[in-house]
């Protein structure tokens, strides 16, 4: 069997970068974004437009089914290490977005005012830059406008940034960075300005025949007499570009570049232009309301209810009140329980030890001492045991017994006093056979007057043992 090619040195630094890289992964943020209700197909693709603008750290595939609730997607999301909900839901008047925080809250709800999806947006562009190698990397985020606009603003701003990993701008790779989320805060009207788009980065400083060539892209040199005039001559002579290829390119997009960046003509320490294309979705959002928990909890803010002290007293008093109620309850249910488990561990100790004396009264101990029965007991067992004797005695010989020869059997007394109710009953009436008339036996025949004969016989006496 041959070797492997690398070295236990090469193994082992590759499993430990291997590892390296599993726990920066772990550490990022991670989301699931689904749609909640019967929101309509616009919608449905809105929620899958938004789980593309969170690739690579989001659950592509994932599938929300009616029946689950959102417990049910915190259970699953705790051991996936997922940090935060993206929900779009809607109802008969408005569409709105959740951004929850797990596992403990806050949730932030917005109302989605105007929305716009990928398709429409990259419809309306003449050309649109968006390949699959632009989401292998989360994008970066831009926060714009939100400045000292009060704590509501502020825990917004902290909410979008902790959705996507930190930078450190010293040590980023630019090629990482390949498309961008803006988030524009409008104090005025209160809104949202929720962009994304795809960063290109093109050298500046040459002609358009220049970056014809760069991109491999050949201009028409037919009227030119040498190659040299290609990076000198104007538009309508050589380089036969349309007046639509030319972009604004200015101050607000040219910077130097720190390192090489893919593309050509892209090198470190030379001047070179970021633009922008805009790639969907597009939306327009307004902040409602902002809760302690995740979907349920205390209003922190709420944009369209304002309370007064006395009944933001009056719920808080409502709600340790419900707690205290609960913490009742909870610690009847913890000593009924306690008390269940102590008649059981009792009822065991009593069903064991009465298993052990029965097991050693059938195995015949000779270490355990019988008692035996009482003598009230041994007394009465052996005058019934002598009474059924004297009674077999009379059955069988037809007369009393001697009283020395069963002394404390019982003697029969027969009743001294008038005849009962019952006795004299049977006195007067006279008995006659089992439902059979004084003409009965003639009719029944001889096997019937044979039948007859032989019940009346008397048995014969028992031998005495």
């Amino acid at each position: 069997m041959g070797q492997s090619g690398r070295s236990r040195h090469q193994k082992r630094a590759r499993a430990q970068a291997h590892l390296r890289n599993l726990e920066a992964y772990a550490a990022q943020p991670h989301s699931f974004v689904f749609a909640r209700g019967r929101v309509g197909r616009s919608v449905q693709q809105l929620s899958m437009d938004l789980r593309r603008v969170m690739e690579p750290l989001t659950a592509t595939r994932l599938q929300i089914r009616k029946k689950n609730s959102l417990k049910d997607c915190v259970a699953v999301a705790g051991p996936l290490g997922v940090t935060h909900f993206l929900i779009v839901s809607k109802t008969e008047t408005n569409v709105y977005f959740k951004l929850m925080r797990l596992p403990g809250g806050p949730t932030l709800t917005f109302r989605i005012n105007k929305y716009t999806l990928v398709r429409d947006v990259v419809s309306s562009l003449r050309r649109h830059r968006m390949h699959e190698q632009q989401f292998a990397h989360p994008p970066l985020l831009v926060l714009n406008s939100f400045g000292p606009h009060g704590m509501h603003v502020k825990l917004m701003a902290t909410m979008f940034q902790n959705l996507f990993p930190s930078i450190n701008v010293h040590k980023v790779n630019l090629n990482t960075i390949k498309r961008c989320l803006l988030i524009n805060y409008n104090p005025d009207a209160q809104e949202l300005d929720f962009r994304h788009y795809s960063i290109k980065v093109v050298p500046v400083g040459a002609s358009r025949g220049m970056k014809k060539l760069l991109q491999e892209k050949f201009p028409n040199m037919s009227r030119l007499q040498d190659i040299s005039e290609l990076p000198l001559c104007p538009p309508r002579r050589g380089a036969g570009l349309s007046e639509s290829e030319a972009e604004p390119d200015g101050e607000h997009n040219i910077t130097e570049l720190p390192q090489a960046v893919a593309g050509r003509g892209n090198m470190r320490a030379q001047q070179s232009a970021v633009r922008l294309t805009e790639i969907g979705p597009r939306m327009t959002l307004e902040l409602i309301k902002i809760q302690e928990g995740v979907g349920e909890g205390n209003v922190l803010f709420h944009r369209l209810v304002h309370k007064t002290e006395e009944e933001l007293q009056a719920i808080l008093a409502a709600k340790e009140e419900k707690l205290r109620l609960k913490a009742q309850r909870q610690d009847q249910q913890a000593q009924n329980v306690r008390r269940k488990r102590e008649q059981r561990e009792a009822h065991k100790k009593k069903s064991l030890a009465g298993m052990k004396r029965a097991q050693a009264e059938a195995d015949g101990d000779s270490d355990a001492e019988d008692p035996g029965a009482p003598p009230e007991a041994e007394g009465t067992s052996q005058q019934e045991e002598e009474e059924d004797e004297a009674e077999y005695f009379r059955q069988a010989v037809g007369e009393e017994p001697d009283e020395d020869m069963f002394p404390k059997a019982a003697k029969r007394r027969r009743p001294t006093g008038p005849p009962g109710k019952k006795q004299r009953l049977k006195e007067q009436k006279p008995q006659k056979a089992k439902g059979r008339g004084p003409g009965a036996q003639a009719k029944m025949g001889h096997r019937g007057a044979a039948r007859n004969r032989g019940q009346g016989r008397p048995r014969p006496p028992k031998k005495a043992a």
